[in-house]
């Protein structure tokens, strides 16, 4: 199996909301990644004055600093701040991850302690990565990995897998916390489209055949190679 192409640049995952989730099918959440730390923080203060009921909870994964939401649909909101490269720890090809108790409030005290916050420059926030609700993670794993050639960067046996391009610590995850068993997923509402770039015509061509060798059935309209998951999430690879 050739991977997808080992840069930076190679997959960038865009996730766009569409009305496609149900009851019991897969379903998705999407993450926002802040450069600045204070940055997030002041997003915080504004989610916890205008939306408290939508918090879900934080996370320490020892590569990242992760706040939970959730959006009018019900799906899966995550604000989050890497921490430097050169502090992950890998080990045999995994990343080390955990969740850990985050203090919110500590958070945005240690961010935003003395700052004047009218001050800080306009909030900006790419998004991170994505995370599907999967009936099993074996399937994922065929898929995401055996297909469309992501490097599996971390997993949870039979509970979640994270994939990624390029060293991070995952630009994709499933897991079956809440889905364990599902089947294909019903078009209501929800997201259930994610698109994903890479570099080469060559790659989407590679991409193509890794499908088909997999057993799946991609279609090509010339320019975006297109393909559903196990779930019926619709997965849209084209070159950027």
């Amino acid at each position: 199996m050739t991977p997808l192409e080992s840069s930076a640049r190679a997959t960038t995952v865009t996730a766009l909301a569409r009305a496609l989730s149900a009851t019991r099918n897969a379903s998705a959440g999407s993450t926002f990644v802040y450069d600045d730390p204070k940055a997030l923080a002041r997003v915080l203060v504004s989610m916890f004055q205008k939306y408290p009921e939508n918090y879900t909870g934080t996370g320490d994964h020892l590569v990242s600093e992760a706040f939970y939401f959730t959006d009018p649909e019900g799906n899966g909101v995550e604000l989050y701040r890497d921490r430097p490269r050169d502090q992950w720890k890998w080990v045999d090809g995994h990343v080390q991850m955990a969740t850990l108790y985050l203090d919110p409030a500590g958070f945005v005290n240690r961010e935003l302690g003395g700052v004047d916050v009218d001050a800080l420059p306009s909030t900006a926030a790419s998004l991170g990565h994505v995370h599907l609700q999967v009936g099993d993670v074996e399937s994922a794993r065929a898929f995401y990995v055996g297909a469309l050639g992501f490097d599996e960067t971390t997993v949870m046996p039979g509970n979640a897998l994270f994939v990624s391009a390029g060293g991070y610590h995952h630009h994709m995850a499933m897991n079956v916390w809440n889905s364990r068993g599902a089947g294909p997923r019903q078009k209501t509402l929800g997201m259930g489209v994610v698109d994903i770039l890479v570099p080469t015509a060559d790659e989407l061509g590679r991409a193509e055949e890794r499908l088909g060798f997999g057993g799946f059935t991609p279609w090509f309209d010339g320019r975006t190679l297109s393909v559903g998951d196990p779930w019926n999430n619709e997965i849209r690879l084209s070159v950027g």
